[in-house]
């Protein structure tokens, strides 16, 4: 995917952030389009049409929170939280309601560059693709077959639907939530243990060092994902 002329919808009230991510996006190729309100957003969501929206949490007509909420019911766009709060239950609030990365002001250019290159990258739907590949991992959606190295791998059919969930969201963090209350079912987070179990056993069956795992990643007090 080239993401060069990509449009980019940022939504944040600092005149300066603005101003600097207008000036840096655009020479990286993006087309910059810009809201200093949820509702202005919204609006400029509907007339552009953005590949990716980086989107501030402390709006002053709305919390960011909220925008992610309503983005998530009509559309998959990536959407790359930029913001001032630290604190991990933001962080898990928005991940659980569909932001795909999370980046905390201040902040380097170039790693925001980077997450908003990996978030485009992973904007694509996996869904209808039978072959999913990670490095040394082959998922073959279609029989069922996971391989390390070309080698057949035998999965339970929990490890399975865990690694497939994670393989068909590449790239993103999925919080302990989403990751329980999908293959658990709703209400299920007393029993995240189960899913530390799991993931152990899924490294010691992908990985060629579980302790040093390379594509089954935690992100601490949020989640998992595969790279």
């Amino acid at each position: 995917m080239n993401e060069k002329d990509k449009r980019i919808l940022v939504i944040d009230d600092e005149p300066q952030i603005l101003r600097l991510l207008k000036v840096s996006l655009a020479v990286h190729g993006y087309e910059v389009y810009e809201a200093n309100t949820a509702a202005e957003g919204f609006r400029k969501i509907t007339e552009t049409k953005p590949d990716l929206i980086v989107l501030d949490l402390g709006l002053p007509d709305s919390d960011g929170i909220d925008v992610i909420t309503k983005v998530r019911e009509s559309s998959k766009v990536p959407v790359v939280v930029l913001t001032a709060r630290e604190h991990e239950n933001d962080k898990v609030l928005a991940f659980d309601l569909g932001a795909d990365d999370y980046v905390t002001k201040p902040f380097s250019m170039g790693e925001l560059l980077a997450r908003i290159r990996n978030a485009l990258r992973h904007s694509y739907d996996t869904s209808d693709e039978v072959i999913l590949k990670f490095g040394d991992i082959t998922i073959n959606l279609e029989n069922r077959e996971v391989r390390v190295n070309g080698n057949l791998i035998k999965l339970t059919p929990i490890e399975y639907q865990l690694l497939t969930l994670l393989a068909q969201n590449k790239g993103k963090i999925l919080t302990h939530h989403q990751l329980l209350s999908t293959i658990w079912g709703p209400h299920t987070d007393s029993n995240s243990h189960y899913l530390r179990i799991y993931i152990g056993q899924l490294r010691k069956k992908l990985e060629n060092d579980p302790s040093e795992p390379i594509h089954l990643i935690t992100e601490p007090g949020i989640g998992y994902k595969l790279v």
